[in-house]
């Protein structure tokens, strides 16, 4: 059995692990959009009384749309940043607790 390749902070391998742990993340963060995304159209045709209930003046459609939306966007993009960092920061510390020898 090979010993395991130690990685080096400026290889390209250990660029390689970090871009697909990212490109895990980004499409964990597209899906949750997605759902999000498609959920309200999918909730207006399956449940059109529900949807077309009034609060605050509003029908719920427009007040998901309007509060709910866009703080959710924000939210999946906050996530992804603050992941995104961890994983660079997590991959850089374990690279430099084993350095190449």
């Amino acid at each position: 059995m090979l010993a395991p390749k130690k990685l080096d902070i400026h290889s390209e391998s250990f660029l390689h692990l970090l871009m697909r742990k990212q490109l895990r993340l980004s499409i964990l963060c597209a899906a949750a959009f997605m759902i999000v995304l498609l959920g309200l159209p999918l909730a207006n045709y399956f449940y059109p009384d529900l949807m077309a209930t009034r609060v605050f003046g509003f029908t719920l459609t427009w007040l998901i749309l309007g509060i709910g939306f866009f703080p959710f966007v924000w939210v999946i993009a906050w996530v992804f940043i603050r992941r995104s960092i961890a994983l660079e920061d997590a991959e850089v510390r374990a690279v430099r607790a084993n350095p190449v020898d």
